[in-house]
């Protein structure tokens, strides 16, 4: 069994789809795309594809065909006679098919409705290229490895995983690693590593056409900085070879990779940041020839993204920059850029009592 699979229970006639992998003998199944319930594995059976085409059309395929026949039949009032639809082509001629979604080429993470509430998962390689790829979770620091696959050019997979969006604040953030590949191709590609964490602010704007599902969802893009080739000098690594073999050159030994330096911590910002130019750089303020507004102002503007960067990557809830009054035009760039950051719940004058109006709490997602 697999997740995405579709499933009957042995103790009733409900039907469902797997959504999670619980453990060796536990799974989470989505009775009719709305609840999800665990079931034992010994309970549930595997409704083959083959099933539907050997004995016909579900119930609800069956009713909704009733239902558009009946409306198609039913009988005009005494008196009148029925109008046929006007003809929308010539006879003869079919209508013309819809034009296929332009979509650029790519990787993508779509995830598409299996009911109001209920989403599928996929990975779509919109690609002419071959794709290994490996997908799994992290909740709270905590990886989980869930699948492995190969898709070929423009495929896209099974599904991945299924969420509720009611529970759409506690998804774990998924993380994708990505391996293009083409037999016979002259170009080797490094491992694409995606962190994807979802934001109410992003995700549900995100919502358009899926390219090789052609279906709505909500799609991401995966490859935006294409996998990097690798330089393997051929040239180079032949010739060695050769002399190797010809006894000219004794074998060196493979080369050690360095050990990588450990990703440094980021540092949050303190709660109350001070923009002023003496707090920022006391020895700006001693320069000769004396900086001039423009550079001060930059200044003052890079210290303040660096510090509400830090602050959205550890989680803080808010955080007080102290610009001064002046002559408001340190405040007025603040309060520009914030107004186009999606992070931002909102912001304000801070304290007057402590600040007056030389300061801006910002409160953030």
């Amino acid at each position: 069994m697999n997740v995405g699979d579709r499933v009957r229970l042995l103790t009733g006639r409900e039907e469902g789809i797997i959504t999670r992998l619980l453990d060796n003998d536990l799974v989470e199944v989505a009775i009719d795309n709305d609840f999800t319930i665990p079931v034992m594995r010994r309970e549930v059976v595997v409704v083959a594809a083959e099933e539907q085409k050997a004995f016909g059309q579900t119930a609800n395929a069956i009713a909704a065909e009733r239902n558009a026949a009946a409306a198609g039949t039913r009988q005009s009032a005494p008196g009148t006679s029925a109008k046929p639809a006007p003809a929308t082509a010539k006879a003869g001629t079919k209508a013309p098919a819809p034009e296929p979604v332009r979509v650029q080429k790519g990787l993508y993470l779509a995830l598409v409705h299996q009911s109001p509430e209920l989403l599928a998962t996929h990975l779509v390689n919109n690609t002419d290229s071959d794709l290994l790829f490996t997908y799994g979770e992290d909740r709270d620091g905590q990886y989980r490895g869930l699948s492995s696959d190969k898709l070929g050019p423009k495929a896209t997979s099974r599904p991945l995983a299924h969420w509720h969006l009611k529970d759409f604040e506690q998804w774990p953030a998924v993380v994708i690693q990505l391996l293009p590949h083409r037999v016979n191709g002259d170009t080797a590609f490094e491992l694409l590593t995606k962190r994807q964490q979802f934001k109410a602010a992003t995700f549900y704007n995100s919502r358009q056409q899926a390219p090789i599902l052609q279906k709505e969802a909500y799609l991401f893009q995966l490859d935006e900085k294409p996998a990097a080739p690798v330089a393997l000098a051929p040239e180079k690594l032949a010739e060695q070879l050769k002399q190797q073999l010809t006894g000219n050159t004794p074998p060196k030994p493979a080369a050690v990779a360095p050990v990588p330096e450990p990703a440094k911590a980021i540092v949050p910002p303190p709660h109350e940041f001070d923009l002023h130019l003496e707090a920022l750089s006391p020895e700006a303020l001693k320069a000769e020839p004396p900086m001039s507004n423009t550079a001060m102002l930059k200044l003052q503007i890079d210290a303040f993204e660096d510090a509400l960067s830090r602050a959205l990557a550890t989680n803080m809830h808010e955080i007080v920059f102290i610009h001064g009054s002046g002559n408001g035009t340190l405040r007025k760039e603040i309060h520009k850029l914030l107004s186009r950051n999606k992070d931002i719940k909102f912001f304000e004058d801070a304290r007057k009592e402590k600040f007056g109006y030389g300061a801006t709490l910002v409160r953030l997602k």
